[in-house]
């Protein structure tokens, strides 16, 4: 395999789901209902303990959180969602609070999709309304296509499908500016400095003098799963291989979610899923950019809130 496809792998995807998590200002600022007051419940998945919270009552919404990320990324949705659904959140392996295994070794999108199925037959829900942000919008992507009984329609937030763009020069050219960016955050990690590896992010990405400009709410859930993020750094099975014919197994309906400011790599890989996926809608998000859900909660729930209402 050549080098530039495994820098590919194992880096660009990290970088842009965690560029916008720390960028947006707006993350630390919600209002209404907050996770952090509520006590999660736990539930066994293949030998390892996956921390959720929910509320409400209804046909059930399950969402699945990106990279740096946790339970607690969906505080604007919990008010809205929860007045007509059974709304869960839940944190995926690696991520706060779940435990951190020492000997963990498979960072792959396939492995968190596979623990995201057993999650909800393990709470014996019937079909759900999947709901994915960023890299979570992959898994539930894998979820939707592996494991169609157990999802009643689908909503993926600019999920980072980065080998539909493999044939793209367009695309191409974009994730090489990407891992140019990204290398100096790696050698960080590499080094076991992990704040340094987030400041050399940050302000590569930003500007200098962005880190110092975080919130330390913002900061502190981002160290909290900072570990999750190393380990993506290092894998070099991240994401499957994923062709037309792979996007067109997903029966489910499905809504693809932009951001209106969202960077264009984004929406290149949205416009190929758009074309292939067989019952597609899509929308995009005003005056917000790839955190969508943080930048314009309110437009996003409405949003979603009007599609998941038709299934």
């Amino acid at each position: 395999m050549q080098p530039r496809t495994l820098l590919l792998k194992h880096i660009v995807l990290i970088s842009v789901a965690a560029m916008f998590f720390v960028a947006s200002p707006s993350f630390a600022q919600q209002k209404g209902a907050s996770s952090s007051e509520m006590k999660t419940k736990e539930v066994g998945v293949d030998g390892l303990t996956l921390h959720y919270i929910e509320l409400g009552q209804g046909t059930p919404v399950v969402l699945v959180h990106g990279t740096l990320e946790d339970y607690r990324t969906w505080d604007g949705q919990l008010e809205a969602f929860s007045k007509g659904y059974r709304l869960i959140s839940y944190s995926r392996r690696y991520h706060y609070p779940n435990e951190w295994p020492k000997a963990a070794t498979d960072f792959s999108v396939t492995l968190h999709a596979k623990d995201l199925a057993a999650f909800i037959k393990a709470l014996n829900l019937p079909p759900v309304h999947l709901v994915g942000h960023s890299y979570g919008a992959f898994i539930a992507f894998l979820v939707a296509r592996d494991h169609p009984e157990v999802i009643r329609s689908l909503t993926l937030g600019e999920p980072p499908v980065w080998p539909l763009l493999k044939t793209t020069p367009e695309g191409d050219a974009l994730l090489s500016a990407i891992i140019t960016r990204s290398i100096a955050t790696s050698e960080a990690f590499k080094q076991g400095n992990d704040e340094e590896g987030v400041r050399r992010f940050v302000n590569g990405v930003l500007g200098d003098g962005s880190y110092e400009k975080i919130p330390p709410p913002v900061l502190k859930r981002v160290m909290d799963n900072v570990q999750e993020l190393k380990g993506e750094a290092s894998s070099r099975d991240l994401f499957p291989p994923t062709t037309c014919e792979d996007v067109q197994k997903v029966k489910a309906p499905t809504l693809l979610v932009d951001g209106e400011l969202s960077p264009k790599v984004f929406r290149l890989v949205d416009d190929m899923l758009e074309h292939c996926l067989p019952s597609v809608e899509r929308a995009t998000i005003p005056a917000a950019s790839h955190q969508m859900e943080v930048e314009n909660p309110q437009a996003f729930n409405d949003t979603v809130l009007a599609f998941i209402a038709k299934h």
